[in-house]
């Protein structure tokens, strides 16, 4: 099963794909994780990518498609994933038609106010990407993520500004891939507002499991 997630920054895409991808056996591909290995290597793209997401604005396309397509062609993609962050545009996935088959597409609708209590108190794992939050879900040990070890850390980008543009940037360009797959008949909408369990339980109804 191939699956992508849409749905505005803050909307919990990766927490959900976190607990989907145990339960179906899938990879968890996310253009973020993909962006921040980029930007660790310190490469000239790594160094572009960290330029574009501090500014809260999104990777150009060819850049993303590039990276992606590389991505889906390892050995645990074959098996089938969840694609969490791409496409952005329509140009992006008439582009993805080319090298991958999509089955659904997860449409998580979410508030800006929630949006912006969330990624406000976010806090990230540089390492593995798990996400905590300062009031809720804190991390045991200050600093250190529970999973792995590697540092929490508040992106730049969940700061209320750049929240903002994001999802500014995020209703002119991205927002229109929900019409794109409605009318293709793969759209299924699940509410991102409760908690994730009760967002698990309604995302594994909406693909029949």
């Amino acid at each position: 099963m191939n699956l992508i997630f849409l749905g505005s920054p803050g909307a919990g895409k990766g927490s959900l794909a976190e607990k989907a991808v145990k339960e179906l056996n899938l990879a968890h591909i996310s253009t973020g994780s993909i962006f921040r290995s980029a930007i660790a290597e310190g490469s000239p793209l790594g160094q572009k990518v960290q330029a574009i997401i501090s500014a809260g604005k999104l990777v150009d396309d060819e850049t993303t498609i590039d990276l992606v397509r590389e991505r889906l062609s390892q050995e645990d993609a074959k098996k089938g994933y969840i694609l969490d962050g791409f496409p952005r545009t329509i140009f992006q996935a008439e582009n993805m038609k080319a090298f991958s088959r999509v089955d659904k597409v997860i449409d998580l609708e979410i508030p800006d106010s929630l949006v912006l209590e969330r990624l406000a108190n976010r806090m990230v794992c540089r390492k593995c990407g798990h996400n905590f939050h300062m009031i809720r879900n804190k991390p045991k040990q200050d600093g250190i993520c529970d999973l792995c070890g590697g540092e929490v850390f508040h992106r730049e980008d969940d700061e209320e500004t750049a929240i903002k543009q994001r999802l500014e940037v995020y209703r002119a360009r991205t927002a229109p891939l929900i019409e794109y797959y409605r009318k293709k008949g793969m759209l299924a909408v699940v509410d991102a507002s409760p908690t994730i369990d009760k967002v698990m339980e309604n995302f594994m109804a909406v693909i029949g499991r």
